[in-house]
């Protein structure tokens, strides 16, 4: 409570006390109030500040009293504002570097210049120039000028990063006069054009007065309008009308339609642009629905069905022939329009294919444009197809499998599986039996036991007693063999056995080969060798031409290889010598 009570009497003593530290009286200050009432009611005049400005008398006290250390002696927000004194001062819009010029250029040597240029800008040894055999402080001649010193500007944050800061208008102004110039150009050699097709009789005296009357107005036009035509002032191919009284019809919808937004009410449905009022994307997308029965589908979807297609042929016909030089309306005169279409695409066809035929007259070739449907020799088509996860047709006609032109599923002798469906130990057979005998009777299950077991009455042998381990008859298991088997078996044996000692007769015949041709080599390089040392010892002056040069582009064989590998003179090995003198 005594705290409290102290605070208190602080904010009557502050409040009872003048601007100038003078206490006021009981009627001093109850006046002071009510005129702070009225000023805050609007029915007094706000205080001012020394620059004339009004002081809002809303403004709390805390914040429209100066502390004492800058108070002023009267009503006051200044110590509220940005110093003076702590404001960094930043270069204005219209300061830039100057570049291209250049500083005085004095006609002699001058006191602390530098002593290789003569420029006042710069030391000899910060010098940029080639230094001279004698500088200009003694010869007084080709004195360099000084380089121009930039001024310190200081920029905000965005002026550093201004596209266009230190940008000079006036160097557009050159272009617009290089654009003017060739307008002028253009119009001097269209006047000059149609001179000489009157002249020459292709026009009459009218339709050239006409055309010239049509340029002088565009030039006038031109004139008194803003050179700098901007893409919303101009007229778009296939619409006449004024710009200016131009109003946007974008995306403007009747009442009663429904909303864009309304269509799907998921929040995580399509975007849409309140700006724009656009939504590009299909707000039915999650659903099964097809595009082309929905009501709204997205403003990117463009329908393909009905005339649709016609008429943006139309309207591309209108732009195309806009800018050839036929003024025609796509909106104004559709009747002109689709005859124009109709004629121009008969002329373009019969054009095409006279042109076709005549390449065809001169170079030839006609039977090669005779082909099969690309369907038939690419194999595709445009038939689409829909399965499920199962691998089921869920939407179109599955394709149809293109048979093989050999027989299939064809069963002989009562077997229920084709050659080939079994295999076992390197052979083929019937998955059936499991008969490895092409063309055999099917035995069934009954052929898969005998199989299994290993023994066939009618294709067995009997195993003699006193048959050794490893004979005829038994495999390396101790396995019984039929006496096919045994006879296939005794037919790879000599077989192998042949191809072994083949493959041993071939090896010796090429070791001797071998042999023989690394004799030869020994002997070529020996007489090579005394050749060289022939040539060695004889007066390089003697010796015949290119007698050092190798021959060219041959690869040594790998006996000559060998060959010099054991002629080779190796000076490290201690018996080298001896052999030598041996």
């Amino acid at each position: 409570v005594n705290i409290c009570c102290s605070s208190r009497q602080r904010v009557m003593a502050a409040s009872t006390t003048s601007a100038a530290g003078q206490k006021l009286s009981r009627d001093d200050w109850r006046k002071r109030k009510e005129l702070e009432e009225a000023r805050k009611a609007g029915t007094a005049p706000a205080e001012v500040d020394e620059e004339g400005r009004d002081i809002n008398p809303h403004i709390p006290q805390y914040i429209s009293q100066a502390p004492w250390y800058v108070s002023l002696g009267r009503p006051s927000l200044t110590h509220q504002r940005p110093q003076p004194e702590k404001q960094h001062e930043l270069s204005g819009i219209s300061e830039w570097y100057k570049k291209g010029t250049r500083g005085e250029t004095a006609t002699k040597f001058r006191k602390g210049a530098c002593e290789n240029c003569g420029s006042m800008t710069h030391k000899k040894k910060d010098c940029l120039e080639r230094p001279r055999k004698v500088g200009a402080k003694f010869t007084g001649q080709d004195i360099r000028p000084d380089e121009h010193s930039q001024p310190q500007l200081s920029f905000s944050w965005d002026a550093k990063r201004d596209r266009w800061n230190g940008y000079d208008p006036d160097d557009h102004q050159q272009i617009i006069e290089e654009y003017q110039k060739i307008e002028m150009a253009k119009r001097q050699l269209k006047a000059e054009k149609l001179q000489s097709e009157l002249l020459s009789g292709n026009l009459s005296e009218a339709v050239v007065r006409e055309k010239l009357a049509d340029m002088r107005e565009d030039s006038d036009h031109d004139s008194d309008v803003d050179e700098e035509k901007y893409a919303d002032q101009a007229d778009m191919p296939g619409t006449k009308f004024d710009s200016k009284t131009r109003h946007t019809v974008r995306n403007l919808r009747i009442r009663e339609d429904t909303a864009k937004y309304l269509y799907n009410l998921d929040p995580n449905s399509a975007f849409y642009d309140p700006k724009t009022r656009s939504m590009r994307e299909n707000p039915f997308k999650n659903s099964n629905k097809d595009d082309a029965q929905l009501q709204f589908a997205g403003d990117n979807f463009v329908r393909h069905a009905g005339d649709i297609k016609d008429f943006a042929r139309s309207q591309m016909f209108a732009w195309e022939a806009y800018e050839h030089g036929t003024d025609i309306h796509p909106l104004a005169d559709p009747t002109k329009l689709e005859v124009m279409n109709k004629e121009f695409r008969v002329k373009k066809e019969s054009f095409k294919g006279e042109q076709q035929q005549s390449i065809l007259e001169r170079y030839g070739g006609e039977e090669h444009l005779e082909t099969l449907p690309k369907e038939l020799l690419l194999a595709q088509t445009e038939h689409y197809v829909e399965y499920s996860r199962l691998g089921n047709v869920v939407k179109g006609q599955e394709k149809i499998v293109a048979k093989s032109k050999y027989a299939e599923d064809v069963h002989m002798n009562n077997h229920t599986s084709v050659w080939g469906s079994f295999w076992e130990e390197g052979q083929w057979g019937y998955a059936c039996c499991h008969s490895l005998i092409r063309g055999s009777y099917c035995t069934g299950e009954a052929g898969k036991l005998a199989r299994k077991a290993g023994h066939q009455s009618s294709f067995m042998v009997p195993k003699p007693a006193d048959e050794e381990e490893g004979s005829e008859g038994e495999d390396e298991g101790g396995k019984s063999l039929s006496l096919l088997e045994q006879h296939r078996a005794e037919r790879g044996k000599k077989s192998k056995r042949e191809r072994k000692e083949e493959r041993k007769r071939k090896a010796e015949q090429e070791e001797i080969e071998k042999e023989k041709r690394l004799r030869e080599a020994i002997k070529a390089e020996e007489l090579r060798e005394k050749e060289v040392e022939h040539i060695l010892s004889v007066d390089e002056r003697k010796r015949p031409y290119h007698s050092m040069r190798a021959e060219e582009g041959r690869v040594p064989t790998e006996e000559e290889m060998e060959a010099y590998r054991l002629k080779k003179r190796r000076t490290d090995d201690p018996m080298a010598q001896f052999l030598e003198n041996r």
